[in-house]
């Protein structure tokens, strides 16, 4: 839900969502339309939004610490890149999937003889099996589209996986010389 709010101090955040970034913006007091997804300013966390309305996926802010290594940042940003590619992907699947659904059942009940309501004046919907047909057919007509998907998926989690080894080892490191120092001053 959006909505008007004066926003203090200075600084922008972009949130990833569907096609368009929701920015909140902490400007001198000027009246912006934020989402209500904003986290505090002194959070050190990542955070996790309400669903999108359009991929039903939770868009989540990404933590930028002050002193961010180039491996992290390598790391948030093929993270973010990744939240946003599968953000579009879900959104743009469940378009095409309410469309087709509306189109069948359209097609189905205009064969059946029948309109859109019912005449009681509810909205007419075909049965569970009449609907299997078309779950059926959604599924068979998509699968090559979910297989690169899901390929890419793994391929981006495999990658996500690999610099977060490379993070945790690098901090290691970091405080081992870190350590070194103390023992040797």
């Amino acid at each position: 839900m959006e909505h008007k709010r004066t926003v203090p101090a200075s600084g922008r955040f972009a949130f990833p969502g569907f096609g368009r970034n929701l920015v909140c913006f902490l400007g001198t007091g000027l009246v912006l339309q934020v989402s209500r997804f904003c986290p505090p300013r002194k959070s050190c966390h990542d955070w996790i939004g309400p669903p999108d309305k359009y991929s039903n996926l939770r868009p989540v802010h990404f933590y930028i610490p002050e002193n961010e290594s180039p491996l992290e940042q390598k790391l948030r940003e093929l993270r973010q890149e990744t939240q946003e590619w599968n953000q579009q992907f879900w959104a743009n699947q469940n378009l095409t999937f309410r469309k087709e659904k509306e189109e069948f059942i359209h097609s189905r009940l205009k064969a059946k003889g029948l309109g859109l309501r019912a005449e009681s004046g509810h909205k007419a919907t075909l049965n569970a099996e009449e609907m299997a047909d078309f779950y059926k057919e959604f599924l068979s007509k998509n699968f090559q589209k979910h297989m690169y998907y899901n390929r890419d998926w793994y391929k981006r989690n495999f990658a996500i996986t690999y610099f977060m080894g490379k993070v945790a080892l690098e901090r290691i490191w970091n405080k081992l010389k870190l350590k070194q120092k103390k023992t040797i001053n």
